[in-house]
């Protein structure tokens, strides 16, 4: 990741010494480019507000943060190849804020033979939750609660008829059994079942066999570009249907590429936006030092993310490593993040389990 604001020469040549004496490296793989580009940058924005504030003072014991990004182009054979890479080549102590279900779990072994704690990956899969594992550490909620949370809302206000489309892949199948348990729970079956292909989907066909069943309400499973191209796909085939879809595509870039089409959207939410919660006050005030007048969701995960990062480096003592850090995240028990309570146990890695739902709104923010 870049600074959002650089330090001027001056100040950089002023630390330039110690930056290379001190410095905690973590690394991260992810989709700077292709699909879910919009979202990851957010994501990033946000994190980086918290990294930026911290080493301003003298980052964790006298050590600054850097978190070195590659891009893995949302390309799961990437995502190992960088994972690899950061691991073995640049040593880093971390890796930090993956994106992907697919692409988390094809690094999995690489965390287990290396003993390399994975904090807050940009993904809610069950997988990563239950059984536990052992060098990955959530933050957010799963997408399982967040698409029973969004079915249960839809079925509360009287809404019956639901499809589904889902992405052909694990986070696919993920998000499909929390839409189906929120379906049983309501008593409810869909009235359209599909999915598309993650490397090249294709709605051409899809759109007019769901607009057909006639459903009152449409979950989209997916990322990105995908869902974008899926909703206008729907809306094209003559739906007035209500479309909801989940949190990993709440980013301000994700509403850009809706354009109109975004208004009344429903996406579901793992964190809250509200000033009731100190964290959103506190990730919002160093947002507006840098100019940024809008904290996305996704700007909000990595702010969050990054604060639970700190901390477990903060615990881990000088000169962290590896095994300390990851004995820091296991021991790390109700830790205040601004309104939320963390916790970590040898037993359970699931963090936080906050979920909510919000709405596009006419002017392109996510309401409440």
């Amino acid at each position: 990741m870049k600074p959002i604001l650089p330090l001027t020469v001056t100040l950089a040549l002023l630390l330039w010494g110690a930056a290379l004496q001190a410095q905690i490296l973590i690394g991260q793989t992810v989709g700077v480019t292709g699909a879910v580009a919009a979202t990851v940058n957010e994501a990033s924005v946000g994190a980086q507000l918290y990294i930026d504030a911290i080493n301003a003072k003298g980052g964790v014991n006298g050590e600054k943060i850097e978190i070195l990004t590659l891009d893995d182009k949302f390309d799961p054979k990437l995502t190992a190849l960088n994972a690899r890479k950061l691991i073995e080549e640049k040593g880093v102590i971390a890796l930090f804020m993956s994106r992907g279900t697919p692409h988390t779990e094809v690094i999995i072994p690489l965390l287990d033979q290396y003993g390399v704690p994975l904090i807050g990956p940009s993904t809610g899969a069950m997988v990563f939750h239950q059984p536990v594992q052992r060098h990955i550490f959530n933050v957010r909620a799963t997408y399982q609660r967040e698409a029973e949370k969004a079915i249960a809302h839809l079925a509360s206000i009287g809404i019956t008829r639901i499809a589904v489309i889902h992405v052909d892949d694990t986070f696919g199948a993920d998000g499909l059994q929390g839409a189906q348990n929120g379906l049983a729970a309501a008593k409810l079956k869909p009235v359209a079942l599909q999915k598309f292909d993650r490397s090249k989907p294709d709605f051409s066909a899809i759109a007019p066999l769901v607009v057909k069943a006639e459903p009152q309400a449409i979950l989209i499973i997916g990322s990105g570009t995908a869902v974008v191209d899926a909703i206008k796909a729907v809306k094209a085939a003559g739906s007035g249907a209500q479309l909801v879809t989940l949190s990993n595509n709440a980013s301000s870039g994700f509403v850009k590429l809706l354009g109109e089409q975004g208004r009344g959207v429903i996406v579901t939410q793992v964190l809250p936006q509200t000033f009731r919660y100190a964290f959103v006050k506190e990730a919002t005030q160093l947002a507006n030092a840098h100019s940024i007048q809008y904290l996305s969701p996704a700007m909000l995960e990595g702010f969050a993310t990054a604060k639970v990062l700190v901390e477990a480096l903060r615990r881990s003592g000088p000169k962290p490593t590896r095994e300390r850090l990851q004995a820091a995240l296991e021991g790390l028990q109700k830790y205040e993040l601004g309104g939320l309570v963390i916790s970590y146990s040898p037993t359970s890695h699931t963090g936080l389990d906050f979920a909510d739902l919000s709405i596009i709104s006419a002017d392109g923010k996510f309401r409440r």
